[in-house]
């Protein structure tokens, strides 16, 4: 019995890394796909003045300051979901804290560690599993609909045949659009989410919350567009605003579409490129996509960490009267 069940460990640890492996070449091979289409190679990012990767310090400041405050309004939108699934009222600064730290769950590969990490830390703010788990399953998908929308000018900005291509996505967003705004639709969809989850809860939303909610991650994607707009402004980098600013939302769906890259990473970047290419030239598209991959990194991973620790260290604060009352 022992040596079958180390055989059968040891079998799904291999099979985890061949997953893993296999993930890790299909980013890759994606990615070159992606990069290769453009011409762009190592060399050329070579040949790139070094001074191009130096953003000037005040405006890379406000790009970073505009950043964050996105990611915290995404945290307070999935805030508000919560409270109208019929959860608690969430204070935007727990929000914050509990959006922030699950964030970082982003970075393994998979779409469902972020949302596991939400269930897990919102119960410390009295949120039902189902409830974290639904309002964050609900708010990404709502938020691709509207990064979707707000990259649309990518499209119709860029030569043939991405205007085609930009018909075909306005026409899915419309309908996305509609499917969320027909009441019965939408409750049946929420209902379904919390009896599979076997939930006892059955929140009365429809058409006008999830058009609300649409609405307010529409703004939350501009915020983050206007952003990276602002970041190569740091870095010198000119160009149509509009397209500029809209080829991060619509690298970033396209992004999400490949799973199997962590928070999207090589696909997304490629897609970027992809999309400036025709207003920057492959070259300062690459620079600007690298420093772009790295940028939303630090801006992410560093208040998270630090929520991080302060999350520990008070949950060490708060065991240490039980540990001293302990017989």
């Amino acid at each position: 019995m022992a040596g079958a069940a180390r055989r059968e460990g040891a079998l799904k640890r291999w099979n985890k890394w061949l997953v893993r492996g296999g993930q890790l070449v299909l980013t890759v091979a994606v990615t070159w796909l992606i990069v290769d289409r453009v011409g762009l190679g190592v060399e050329e990012l070579r040949d790139v003045d070094r001074s191009a990767w130096l953003p000037t310090p005040v405006l890379f400041g406000a790009a970073s300051a505009l950043l964050l405050a996105g990611y915290f309004a995404s945290a307070a939108i999935w805030g508000q979901i919560v409270h109208e699934l019929g959860g608690p009222v969430v204070p935007v600064a727990d929000s914050v804290r509990i959006f922030m730290i699950a964030n970082l769950g982003r970075y393994l590969p998979g779409k469902v560690w972020q949302i596991a990490g939400l269930a897990a830390l919102a119960k410390g703010s009295g949120v039902p599993a189902a409830t974290a788990a639904g309002a964050a399953v609900l708010g990404q998908g709502i938020a691709v609909v509207a990064a979707a929308a707000v990259g649309l000018g990518a499209l119709f900005r860029a030569p043939d045949p991405y205007p085609s291509w930009g018909i075909v996505g306005a026409a899915l967003v419309l309908a996305a659009g509609v499917l969320l705004a027909v009441p019965t639709l939408f409750m049946r969809l929420v209902g379904l989410w919390f009896r599979i989850t076997r939930s006892e809860a059955r929140p009365e939303v429809g058409g006008v919350h999830a058009l609300r909610w649409l609405a307010l991650y529409a703004v939350n994607w501009v915020l983050y567009a206007v952003s990276f707009w602002v970041l190569g402004l740091s870095l010198g980098v000119g160009g149509d605003p509009v397209a500029v600013a809209s080829s991060f939302a619509t690298a970033y769906v396209l992004g999400y579409a490949m799973v199997f890259a962590p928070a999207g990473l090589g696909p997304r970047e490629g897609f970027l490129i992809i999309l400036l290419t025709p207003h920057l030239g492959a070259a300062t598209s690459g620079v600007l996509a690298i420093v772009a991959r790295i940028w939303t990194t630090l801006v992410e991973v560093i208040p998270a960490g630090i929520f991080w620790l302060l999350h520990l260290a008070r949950g060490a604060d708060s065991a240490a009267p039980a540990e001293g009352h302990a017989p």
